[in-house]
């Protein structure tokens, strides 16, 4: 085979490998999503409770990064502390190396069924979470192709007379090879797949041992990258950074040992593509080991690098439109209800001090409702325009995450018109009677009272089915 070619055959099937691994995160988080948030946020109570959660939930997922985008959210909005947040991560990239020994073994025969199986699904099945299922079988089969794909790619490829010196150069400089994939893998967003394409190299003697094992590295460190670069507050990059400054602390004592640890682990699988799993494996176990007790201390200094901003004097910017939660529509949907529930708190406000201004002509509390309204209509800006970034980043073809979108939307066109018909209507018109010498009697008052609490509790109750949606 032309070494063109055979370049373009090995892209497409890492290109397969990534289809496929994203095709089982997405099928799950629309499928269940929401259930697993849930599940998350219950199950944090005890440092053994949330290493397992992170496990859990990262072998559904397939992903580490996803689960962190969970956990992220979290933290970010003050919801779970940051130490439990940090043992969910380490349990997550324990997952991610249990998962990557699953899909080691030899069943590409598996793939085609499950794909078939996946598609039948997917296009006859009419329930949202069923036809989700399928993708997840379509992901999964896909990932099984690709993997048995790259085996039969890498054969020739041992004996091909340039790459062997520039991959076997990488067991001479393993420093190299792991700023390589840790490149790579901050690129393709998925740890998984570089490191089984590393063992694909290991299995077929495209890479040594010790190269493998730089390589994984690598993709260990690569992995914490993505949800750090993109988090845009401190509270959301505490979290990434901690699991970056975990791995690296691993990367740092293991490098110079990787001879040692590779013949060590050829004693117990001599294959080198079982060694490279292996190691996978050992090395995020051993972290977690390390520093499950240590969690506390590295959450109390994470927030005293990187503090919580003083409060915004503008309450009409937005707290958590999380930019890098637009990968998860489970998180970036959690986020926006909760920024809603900003915007239901200042209605409240504006019918609260409406009352007021009708009640004593009180120009001050008249002036707030007016600010206030601004702030709520900058706000439902900043909304709209985060769910349409939503259904840029992510097809919202699952029946419940449309129709959050869709509620969500509703909600805050609503209570845009409720602080216009509060400001321009019910305000003014009070400030212009009463400046004419119009006032309301006793009666019409506490009608309006009355009417003002109803409102009220309607908004109350409002609120609440926009809290399920976070």
């Amino acid at each position: 085979m032309k070494g063109s070619l055979l370049l373009i055959e090995l892209a497409g099937h890492v290109g397969l490998l990534l289809w496929g691994t994203h095709m089982v995160g997405t099928g799950v988080q629309r499928g269940f999503g929401s259930a697993l948030r849930r599940w998350l946020g219950r199950n944090l109570n005890g440092r053994l409770q949330a290493f397992l959660a992170g496990l859990g939930i990262t072998a559904l997922l397939q992903s580490s990064t996803a689960t962190g985008l969970l956990a992220t959210s979290f933290t970010a909005t003050g919801f779970i502390d940051l130490a439990p947040a940090l043992t969910v991560m380490l349990g997550a990239n324990v997952g991610t190396a249990l998962l990557t020994q699953v899909l080691t073994f030899n069943m590409a025969l598996v793939g085609p069924p499950l794909v078939l199986a996946g598609v039948l699904l997917f296009r006859w099945v009419g329930d949202g979470r069923v036809k989700n299922v399928g993708r997840v079988g379509i992901g999964l089969g896909l990932m099984l192709m690709a993997l048995g794909g790259l085996l039969h790619t890498l054969g020739p490829v041992e004996n091909a007379p340039l790459l062997r010196p520039v991959l076997g150069s990488l067991a001479s400089d393993p420093v190299l090879a792991a700023l390589i994939a840790a490149a790579l893998t901050w690129a393709c967003h998925s740890s998984i797949a570089i490191v089984l394409l590393v063992a694909s190299f290991a299995a077929a003697h495209v890479v040594s041992p010790e190269g493998a094992l730089a390589l994984v590295l690598g993709a260990n460190l690569g992995g914490a990258l993505p949800a750090l670069v993109d988090a845009s507050t401190a509270a959301a990059r505490r979290l990434p950074l901690g699991n970056l400054l975990v791995r690296a602390a691993g990367v740092l004592v293991a490098l110079p040992l990787l001879p040692e640890i590779a013949d060590a682990l050829a004693k117990i699988a001599p294959a080198p593509g079982r060694v490279t799993v292996n190691f996978h494996l050992v090395f995020n176990l051993t972290l977690a080991v390390v520093f499950l007790g240590l969690v506390g201390g590295l959450a109390r200094l994470l927030t005293k690098w990187l503090p919580d901003p003083p409060a915004p004097t503008d309450p009409g910017r937005p707290v958590h439109l999380e930019v890098a939660a637009l990968d998860s529509a489970t998180v970036a949907l959690a986020n926006a209800a909760r920024e809603t529930l900003r915007m239901a708190d200042m209605v409240d406000a504006m019918l609260q001090d409406a009352l007021e201004v009708i009640r004593h002509a009180d120009r001050g509390r008249a002036a707030t409702v007016t600010q206030a309204s601004r702030c709520v209509n900058r706000l439902g800006t900043a909304i709209r325009r985060y769910l349409a970034d939503v259904g840029d980043e992510q097809t919202l073809d699952d029946q419940s995450e449309g129709a959050r979108s869709q509620d969500i939307l509703a909600a805050v066109i609503n209570l845009e018109h409720v602080a216009d018909i509060v400001t321009y209507s019910l305000v003014e018109f009070s400030l212009k009677s009463s400046k004419r010498g119009e006032t309301l009697s006793c009666e019409e008052l506490e009608t309006l009272a009355t009417m003002q609490a109803a409102l009220r509790e309607s908004l109350r109750l409002a609120a609440c089915r926009i809290e399920a949606f976070s």
